[in-house]
């Protein structure tokens, strides 16, 4: 495995875990994906792999941002993606986001039918209003990992 995928998994696992646990991501493990990214994306490609891993960061944060601005992500999702971003360059960010959202679209599916059956077995009542969410982190980073393997 190369320093990528070992980075990819290491700041994934870790993002999982806290958005899991404490349904936040702390600001270093975006941090740090964006910095492995850059790190390797320059030593793999000098000055282009750095612009590479700079144009992704941004791409990655402003793809993610829209949902942000319409109330449909955590601002640590986007910074998130904006790190995984720089770790996979400009290319293979638009494959990574396809991905995430096939499997957070397949999270929700599974969130609402998971409602659906507390509702029913405790006996059709409704449950009180509430707003629901779903911590994206295991999403983007399932997709990016996704985006990692070598076709």
């Amino acid at each position: 495995m190369n320093v990528e995928i070992w980075i990819a998994v290491g700041v994934g696992l870790a993002a999982i875990v806290e958005d899991l646990r404490r349904r936040t991501i702390p600001n270093w493990l975006p941090l740090m994906a964006l910095l492995g990214g850059l790190g390797c994306r320059a030593w793999t490609g000098g000055w282009r792999g750095a612009g590479s891993a700079v144009l992704g960061a941004v791409a990655g944060f402003g793809v993610f941002l829209i949902f942000y601005l319409l109330g449909g992500m955590g601002g640590g999702d986007v910074k998130l993606m904006a790190g995984f971003g720089a770790l996979l360059g400009v290319s293979r960010l638009p494959e990574a986001a396809l991905w995430t959202a096939g499997v957070g679209g397949l999270m929700a599916v599974l969130a609402l039918a998971g409602g659906a059956c507390r509702r029913w077995l405790a006996g059709g009542g409704k449950e009180p209003s509430r707003r629901q969410s779903i911590p994206y982190a295991p999403a983007i980073a399932v997709g990016v990992w996704l985006a990692l393997i070598p076709k």
